[in-house]
């Protein structure tokens, strides 16, 4: 069991999404398979110290819909990180860049963000 602990202290989230998504594929390891999850946990620590771009606050958006008409509801980055924190900003942003498939929830699993 291998265990990565991040500091995202002053960096970009997406910057450090990329970094958090490699290490959950396991594609830093010389014995990479694209079908197993590699037995590692990464955490992250100081979520809520993370540089956000001032532009994207506004015009960044997050949205989702719940199937029912009328109920699209797309928040801004900046109202999602008043609401759940900057965990939340960074836990969407590496979820989008893992395999969309039944391994994805699995490796999510083995990410833990702390503010």
């Amino acid at each position: 069991m291998e265990k990565f602990t991040l500091d995202a202290t002053n960096k970009k989230p997406g910057r450090l999404a990329t970094e958090i998504a490699v290490l959950l594929m396991g594609k830093n390891r010389p014995d990479f398979v694209r079908n197993a999850i590699p037995d590692v946990k990464v955490e992250v620590t100081n979520a809520n110290q993370m540089s956000f771009d001032p532009k994207k606050l506004t015009q960044k958006f997050y949205a989702r819909h719940s199937g029912y008409p009328g109920s699209l509801k797309t928040p801004s980055q900046a109202e999602v990180i008043t609401k759940k924190g900057g965990k939340e900003v960074l836990r969407t942003a590496v979820s989008g860049m893992l395999p969309k498939n039944k391994l994805r929830p699995l490796m999510m699993k083995h990410l833990t963000i702390k503010d």
